[in-house]
């Protein structure tokens, strides 16, 4: 298996290549998962002036047999981005592998048992109310019409598109906790519906299927067929 480097709107040196290749050992990786495929390695910079402490980002992809494994940093420059993004890599890449062998014959924990068994879950005060946790990073967020903008911008929108397998609730939950978001786009397998798993606060979660109205999808299509051959 290779270790692909690219860069977004960026050129990549090949001492970084290299930087990257020593830092992302690969045996190491592969005793964590030994069902690797491929691991990538994206680097973008940020254009704003005003973010030049975080201007370099860098996004480790992992895809095995199992799920797929996110890590991104951004710092000064990109060798430290790297190595913040590595460590994450390497954090989410153990919390599989120990939940991979703890879980044989354990049954999953549900969504109000995740904050008594995952370590630096949110914790209640004593009425009941969610502790704050500190912001590491500071950064201001703004309002832009219906989007919550970190930073100073640009804003910029991101486009991707996945394979997906059907799963249930329970394991949608699961992938989005792996991947470290704070939602999760997957296909359930028992309505068979595009859906989102969504954190709501701390381990509160939601949920939004999407169906698709009968009546108005033939409308559309005999519109299109009177178009068609009006």
């Amino acid at each position: 298996m290779d270790i692909v480097v690219k860069g977004r709107k960026t050129e990549v040196p090949e001492r970084f290549r290299k930087h990257v290749a020593e830092k992302l050992k690969l045996d190491k990786i592969q005793k964590l998962d030994a069902k690797v495929i491929s691991l990538d390695v994206e680097v973008s910079k940020e254009p704003n002036p005003r973010q030049a402490d975080r201007c370099e980002r860098v996004e480790i992809t992992l895809r095995s047999r199992g799920p797929v494994i996110r890590a991104e940093a951004a710092a000064s420059d990109p060798y430290a981005a790297l190595d913040l993004a590595a460590e994450k890599l390497e954090a989410r890449l153990r919390k599989q592998h120990d939940k991979r062998h703890t879980r044989r014959g354990v049954r999953r924990l549900t969504a109000a048992e995740v904050p008594d068994h995952v370590p630096g879950a949110a914790t209640l005060n004593g009425n009941g109310g969610l502790v704050p946790e500190e912001d590491s990073d500071a950064v201001p967020t703004k309002k832009i019409g219906s989007l919550e903008v970190k930073g100073e911008g640009p804003l910029v929108v991101r486009e991707k598109t996945h394979v997906a397998s059907p799963m249930s609730l329970d394991q949608a939950l699961y992938e989005m906790e792996l991947v470290g978001h704070d939602f999760y786009l997957f296909v359930d397998s028992e309505t068979k519906q595009p859906s989102v798993v969504y954190r709501r606060h701390a381990y509160d979660y939601g949920v939004i299927h999407l169906s698709t109205d009968q009546m108005v999808a033939e409308a559309q299509a005999a519109d299109a067929g009177g178009t068609l051959h009006g």
